[in-house]
This record gives structure tokens, sequence and C-alpha cells, in this order.
């Protein structure tokens, strides 16, 4: 995106969707530095990422904060703080923590809750330095203060996680989420930021009961269907593209969906793109590539040029970034 002199909420709200491909930083800068924490997320601002992601997910006293998971064991030190209060499967759920006792916690790169290593081990070192649990406005504040300071701006795009489990227990997540959203600027098509979730149900819901008229995205899993019944093998046909373009904007597919083993792009991309929606797939990974893929550099051209999407997620946003800027 092209540098801006001077950033404001006037100025975010005037600004048009954009229209050239994007890289959207996977938790942030999560290569680099432990996911979703703010460190991670200055840094993928200054790398120069498009839209920085969010996921969200809520405290016991109703806070939103920031985090992939419901789980919190696999990025904290949670099971040592406080060993008691596991739930009955062995987890330990942000739902169950109050926003000052997540406050508490020291965040960590992931890893395997059972053994203790990290998942992705040549990442930042698991136990070094300090790093906390943010909640979304902190982070909307974070990302706004550096589009401001830097005149570059960065997009949000906030996932709203698991809202099904969420309202089960008791808790309206999107009810939640959408007016801090607002009061940060964050209201139309015209402002930068996408909000995304997996369920179906739930995305028909922030459009049409909740108001919703921002960009609205559908992410789509690689299976049949997801937990709370969603059908993603009938949205991913040109009949269930055109039921979906009636609700979003965009759909965020896995890879494999765009990509097949041969190398060759399926005709997702090409049927979204006949209902006007954008394709913002997930995930690339410098050291998790998928297995037809020679590189970096090669996934990339198989993505932009060959399949045609609009955007990427990416754990690594400055090779995206760098890539398009040599096309």
């Amino acid at each position: 995106m092209k540098p801006l002199i001077l950033f404001t909420l006037i100025s975010l709200t005037a600004m048009a969707q954009p229209a050239k491909p994007i890289i959207i930083a996977h938790r942030g800068a999560s290569g680099y530095l432990p996911e979703h924490t703010l460190e991670a997320k200055a840094m993928a601002h200054a790398m120069g990422a498009s839209f920085i992601e969010q996921d969200v997910v809520l405290s016991k006293d109703d806070v939103p904060v920031v985090l992939h998971d419901i789980h919190i064991d696999t990025v904290s030190d949670v099971a040592t703080r406080f060993p008691d209060r596991k739930r009955a499967d062995g987890r330990y759920y942000a739902l169950d923590f109050t926003l000052a006792e997540l406050k508490q916690l020291r965040v960590s790169e992931r890893f395997n809750a059972k053994t203790g290593r990290q998942v992705f081990p040549k990442r930042f070192p698991k136990g070094l330095s300090s790093f906390q649990i943010p909640t979304l406005e902190e982070e909307l504040e974070l990302i706004q203060g550096l589009n401001q300071s830097t005149g570059r701006v960065a997009g949000i795009y906030p996932e709203i996680k698991q809202p099904a489990w969420h309202r089960k227990e008791g808790h309206d997540i999107s009810r939640i989420v959408l007016p801090i959203l607002q009061k940060h600027g964050y209201k139309t098509k015209q402002d930068l930021c996408y909000i995304q979730c997996f369920e179906f149900p739930e995305v028909k819901r922030l459009r049409e009961e909740l108001g919703w008229q921002g960009l609205l995205i559908l992410l789509m899993e690689g299976k049949w269907k997801g937990e709370d019944g969603t059908d993603f093998a009938h949205f991913r046909t040109p009949e269930g593209l055109a039921e979906l373009a009636k609700v979003v904007d965009g759909i965020g597919p896995a890879i494999a969906s765009v990509i097949d083993a041969e190398r060759k792009p399926t005709d997702l991309v090409k049927n979204a793109h006949a209902q006007k929606l954008q394709v913002h797939p997930y995930t690339l990974r410098v050291d998790e590539l998928p297995k037809f893929a020679k590189s970096a550099d090669d996934l990339l051209n198989l993505l932009f040029n060959k399949a045609g999407v609009d955007g990427l997620f990416s754990d690594f946003p400055d090779v995206g970034i760098k890539w398009l800027e040599r096309q």
C-alpha cells in the first residue's frame, strides 16, 4: 500500500477498499515473534502488511482478547500459574479467567501442551523475553497509533472465534465485538476492516441481525463440514458461492482448496470472482510449505499469478510483500 501523509479516523473512513493484492499478517508477524502479541503486530506494521489479523475470544468478564484459540495452555504459562483451573477435559479456557488474571500470564511461542516442545522450533525461543495477552482495544489503539505516527495505514482483519461455542457458554461474542470496532471507526465497506468467521450462521447473523455493514469474509475449512454444521463442500461450488455472494464480500479458503497437489489452480477462485467475491487463502509459512511448493516464491507465484487470488494470509508478511514489490 502507498504511504499516506496523514492518518485520522476521517481519512480511514474515506479510504476505498484496496484494489491491489494484499498481504494479511497472520496473527501478526508470527514467524518472528510470539503470535498475537502486540510486539508481533508492531513488527507486521513495520514490515508493511496491508492488514493485520486479530483472532478474538472473550474473557470471563466479557472483555474481547486477542488469542488464536479459546484455549490458552499452548501459548502461555497458565498451567503453572493456575494449575487448578483446568476443565474436566484437561484444557484451560480463556473464558474461565478474568482479564486481570489473563494479564498475569506470560505468553510464549506456541508449544505442545503435553510435551512442552515448540510447534515451530526455529521461531522465537520459548520462554525468552516477556509478552502478554492483549485486549482487542489495546491492539486497535496500537495499530491506529502506528498508522498516525508512521503515515502508513494498515487495516485490521478480526476473526470471531467459535461464536456458537461462546453462546452455548452464555456469552454473545459478536454482539460485544461489533460496538468496539464501530467505536474505533470501523463501520462500513469503505473502512479497512474485514470481519471473518468459519461459521456461516454467525456470518449471516452479523450481516442481517446485528447489522454489520462492513466487509465480511466466510472462512472455509478444507473439510466437508464445520463443527457448527457449516457446509463447506457446498459453499465451494458455484451454487454455494452464489448463495454466499448475497451475504459476504469474500472467502478465506485453505491454500489446498486453491492449488491442488498437481500444482494446478482449482476452479474456486474463478468461480468466486464470477460472483464478485474476493479470495484470501491461508496460510503462507516459510517453515511449513505445502509439499507441492518448491519455495515461498514458487507458492506466491502459483497463488497470485496462476490462481489469481486477491490476498494471502502469511506468518511471514515481509516475504509476500517483497515478492509483490518485484512483480
